[in-house]
């Protein structure tokens, strides 16, 4: 092992001394210590590991006996995972005094989930993919039942972890037959073996492997514990749950199904992409619950995102790296407002709740505004060119059915998102429905998000190009 070695896993070193660190601190603080240092601790870790990420952008190559690569894929995703995690780090502090949960390891368990989220996205070995996807897992697992005095988050927590878990076998015994196949778990090798043929367990591998990773992006019909779970779970653990291990499986199916050459994968995302479309807007009409409706919403971006997949050209990959960081972006955001704005024991999540925000509250109405606005796809938002990519992609592979079902359906999403704005600016306040002074860590963590969602918006060619060197990289 040499210095380079360690440069190309240098982010997961730091958030993993600093999630440590978090985590040895913690019993020794008293009782009723508010744990907001610990925050700022894990804060400095996440932004940190951002820097380590431009850093090691300056050593491509393989690692770790060509176990991890770093290139400009990696990297892409890398920064992704670090803004979301310091963004919800922010958002944290104030929910968490409101809440009265007065635990360290929940910033400790947002560092150390990190950790896998971004060796998701660096590793090309099958069996480290699978042990960094369990590292994000269990961590996410915790965070969803941390309102513990609520049977809901308790719930939520057990639903997750049972599926999960479920999800997590398939994806194991899908490597084991890939073995099989080929003789190997390693990306590249595994490649060049199915180029000259892919025997009957090579097709069987790839679909049990999609069933797991489709189980973590929630995308269809592998999402039916997306509502339940982001009903129960914290509002900003639903922010970094719905996010960056969502980027990452991205990432790591982007691998599987490109660089491996896996066989046999493109009606499978074809259908899944379409009935995720489908299934997430048609459930996210009918909801009251702003969580609720913003997890179908998140089924059905699944399915946008898919689309890219099946474009299978690099101009596909690209969109959908592209997609994969301006949803996180906007969708975090949206679940940093709802953090806000749910109030002690987050009594306020209804969409009647939200009524006369406008008035009362302009600039929290306005930036939840820019958020749906941006999820529905206006232009000036990230989300316009990120649906805008994902579509030309389609179209330019010939995937014109597959793209009229994502433009209707984005038609149909327009409904729900613009009735929380119409319901935040044209309904008579609730007076009875508190709302709290912004903290300045909060309002950090959202003019943040609104910035870089503004920004791709309006200059998406620097991005895209590097989303395009990712693709590049990924299939060369």
């Amino acid at each position: 092992m040499n210095a380079t070695d360690y440069i190309r896993i240098l982010p997961e070193l730091v958030l993993t001394v600093f999630g440590m660190i978090v985590m040895l601190i913690e019993p020794l603080l008293p009782e009723h210590n508010d744990r907001k240092g610990l925050g700022m601790l894990a804060l400095v870790g996440s932004l940190l590991a951002i820097a380590a990420t431009f850093y090691q952008a300056g050593y491509p190559g393989q690692a770790w006996f060509g176990m991890v690569q770093v290139d400009s894929f990696s990297v892409f995703f890398h920064l992704i995972v670090g803004f979301v995690a310091a963004t919800v780090i922010l958002a944290s502090f104030e929910y968490l005094a409101v809440q009265g949960i007065r635990l360290g390891e929940y910033y400790g368990l947002i560092l150390l989930g990190a950790v896998g989220m971004m060796l998701m996205s660096s590793a090309v070995e099958l069996v480290l993919i699978f042990i960094a996807l369990e590292i994000s897992s269990i961590s996410t697992y915790i965070l969803a039942g941390f309102r513990r005095r609520a049977a809901i988050s308790a719930e939520s927590s057990l639903k997750y972890f049972l599926l999960g878990s479920f999800a997590t076998a398939f994806f194991l015994y899908g490597v084991a037959l890939m073995f099989g196949a080929t003789g190997s778990t390693s990306i590249y090798p595994i490649a060049a073996s199915l180029r000259t043929g892919a025997p009957a367990l090579a097709y069987a591998g790839m679909a049990l492997m999609f069933i797991g990773l489709g189980f973590k992006v929630a995308s269809a019909p592998f999402h039916v514990w997306t509502p339940d779970v982001y009903e129960g779970a914290p509002a900003p653990v639903v922010a970094l749950m719905s996010t960056a291990p969502k980027a990452a499986a991205f990432a790591v199916l982007l691998r599987i199904l490109f660089a491996a050459a896996a066989p046999g994968w493109f009606w499978i995302v074809w259908c899944s992409a379409a009935l995720s479309m489908t299934l997430g807007n048609i459930g996210a009409l009918v909801q009251t619950n702003v969580k609720r409706m913003l997890a179908y919403s998140s089924i059905a971006h699944a399915g946008y995102l898919l689309c890219a997949f099946a474009a299978a050209k690099d101009i596909g990959i690209s969109a959908a790296i592209f997609y994969a960081a301006a949803y996180a972006v906007m969708n975090a955001g949206a679940f940093i407002v709802i953090a806000h704005f749910a109030s002690h024991n987050e009594r306020y999540v209804l969409i009647d709740d939200y009524a006369g925000l406008g008035r009362r509250a302009p600039g929290l109405a306005a930036v939840l505004t820019v958020f749906l606005l941006s999820l529905i796809g206006i232009p000036i938002t990230g989300g316009f060119f990120a649906k805008f990519y994902v579509f030309s992609a389609a179209l330019k592979s010939d995937l014109v059915g597959l793209t009229i079902i994502g433009v209707v359906n984005s038609a149909i999403a327009a409904y729900y998102y613009l009735r929380v704005i119409v319901v935040m600016y044209m309904r008579e306040p609730k007076e009875d429905t508190p709302i709290m002074p912004m903290p300045v860590a909060l309002g950090v963590s959202l003019t943040a998000a609104v910035v870089v969602t503004i920004y791709l918006g309006v200059l998406p060619g620097r991005v895209l190009n590097y989303a395009l060197q990712g693709a590049r990289d990924l299939v060369k």
